[in-house]
């Protein structure tokens, strides 16, 4: 296909009508900006719909600011390059064929504009210039899927920054406009549109959305893209945008909970989890990795909702996922993902104290819990989760009524821990209430039964290389003891 522009449209482009003057070439634009504002302009130019830019629907009048206005300017840290995505790929040679050239030169500005839109600057100015309002037009028209998936590209990448993103929230009928293109059947479409609403809902002007997203069948058409998405991004935003409903402000939670817990989103999460620990169990697939944490993140949210945690807890098939996860012998490629399992198994065994017992008769998960400490070095919360599974497995551990191989298994997985205990009492003191009290009270009893125990139980071992160095069990119990004087 050529890429020469008809020479009609071309001369409109280099030529525009009177009502859309071009920057004066003395413009001083008060912006701090590396791209020249009048080609930034320019570009919103070309992304008018046919019909307005040729009058036929409106006039166009005003429709482009020349001047950039940037006082009362406010950054908004947490949402700073938060989310924002570089232009897309273009698409397959099936999406090129047939189209116009107009199409390509929109194509061509509006990705360049969604480059900008990553910069504060850059988004502010746009926004300035009536590109939502520009952008709302043509989602309201466009019948080609490459130009609305830009077009929510670019107003994703703006929802990125404070200012532009309240913009978006009250410029008329543009949120309707992004709630409906969730209706569409087009994947690349679909992950821009829900990662526009997964950013607004985290904003101040959530209300707004959560009004736009509250009926039935929109929420229902959330949870079924979930449900069926078979493209790993289409996967993870959807999962991402119900994260965020389920993390939402209190005014947002109220709006949303009710509908989306009513849809079944828990049995929704679960089947979801089971599926992708399927792919962890086959084939290892990198990209997935952040859906599984998604997942999780999503499950422990419902379990801290007062309402709603039995229906989580006591959920036979999750226990077991969490268990298998927290067992997983790779967990550096899924470390997230343990840890989060672990908090959430710590959620569920308060809830559901009678699913500890079981637990408690798997050295090997154990183990494995222990395992999870690495990944969790930076995070306090998850320690304290991590302690308090470790604490409640260890008070239902019965070394006295074990066989000799077992008890040794037993005292080889905590001499093995030395290393970690130790770092954790120099760098956290432990206090009364603290879990750790509890699980060290049962570390220092489990070993005190060892060094009681006559010589032939620490001789069990079949393999020499298994065998416990008496000094590490030694300054272990020390360090115990002292942590719970």
């Amino acid at each position: 296909m050529s890429n020469s522009l008809p020479e009609e449209y071309e001369q409109e482009i280099q030529s525009p009508p009177a009502h859309h003057p071009s920057a004066p070439p003395h413009e001083s634009f008060d912006i701090s900006t590396t791209v020249d504002p009048s080609y930034v302009i320019s570009l919103i130019r070309k992304l008018l719909p046919s019909n307005v830019q040729y009058g036929e629907r409106a006039t166009g009048r005003d429709l482009i600011r020349e001047e950039a206005n940037t006082e009362g300017r406010k950054e908004d840290e947490s949402y700073q390059n938060h989310g924002t995505l570089n232009r897309p790929g273009s698409r397959d040679d099936n999406h090129n064929q047939g189209r116009s050239a107009g199409e390509e030169t929109w194509e061509e500005g509006g990705c360049i504009l969604w480059d900008l839109a990553a910069s504060e600057d850059h988004a502010q100015f746009m926004v300035q210039n009536l590109i939502l309002e520009v952008l709302s037009a043509n989602l309201a028209v466009s019948q080609s899927s490459r130009i609305t998936e830009i077009g929510l590209g670019i107003i994703g990448n703006l929802a990125c920054h404070e200012i532009p993103r309240k913009q978006i929230a009250s410029t008329t009928g543009l949120v309707g406009v992004i709630v409906e293109q969730l209706l569409l059947d087009d994947v690349p479409c679909l992950c821009e549109a829900c990662r526009v609403l997964t950013l607004c809902l985290q904003g101040g002007e959530g209300v707004i959305w959560a009004e736009a997203l509250q009926a039935e069948h929109i929420l229902s058409r959330i949870l079924w893209i979930a449900e069926n998405a078979l493209n790993p991004m289409l996967l993870e935003k959807s999962v991402g945008l119900l994260l965020a409903v389920l993390e939402s402000e209190q005014e947002v939670a109220a709006i949303l909970l009710p509908p989306i817990l009513k849809l079944d989103i828990s049995n929704l999460l679960i089947k979801l989890l089971a599926f992708e620990m399927n792919k962890l169990k086959g084939e290892r697939t990198p990209e997935r990795y952040t859906v599984l944490d998604l997942i999780l993140r999503a499950i422990e949210v419902l379990s801290t909702m007062d309402k709603y945690s039995q229906e989580i807890c006591l959920n036979k098939e999750l226990l077991q996922l969490v268990k298998e996860l927290i067992e997983f012998p790779d967990k550096f490629e899924v470390s997230s993902s343990c840890v989060t399992a672990v908090v959430l198994l710590a959620n569920i065994l308060t809830d559901a104290p009678s699913a500890t017992f079981e637990l408690s008769q798997d050295l090997n998960f154990l183990e494995g819990v222990f395992n999870v400490f690495p990944f969790a070095s930076d995070d306090a919360e998850a320690q304290s989760a991590i302690w308090s599974v470790i604490a409640r497995l260890l008070t239902l551990v019965q070394e006295s009524e074990m066989s000799l191989s077992i008890f040794h298994f037993l005292v080889s997985i905590l001499a093995s821990k030395l290393d970690l205990i130790e770092d954790e009492t120099l760098v956290r003191p432990c206090s009364e209430t603290d879990a750790r009290i509890i699980a060290m009270k049962r570390i220092s009893d489990i070993l005190m039964q060892w060094k009681l125990s006559d010589g032939r139980v620490k001789d069990t071992s079949s393999m020499e290389d298994d065998s416990i160095d008496e000094e590490t069990v030694d300054k272990l119990l020390e360090i115990c003891q002292k942590a719970t004087r």
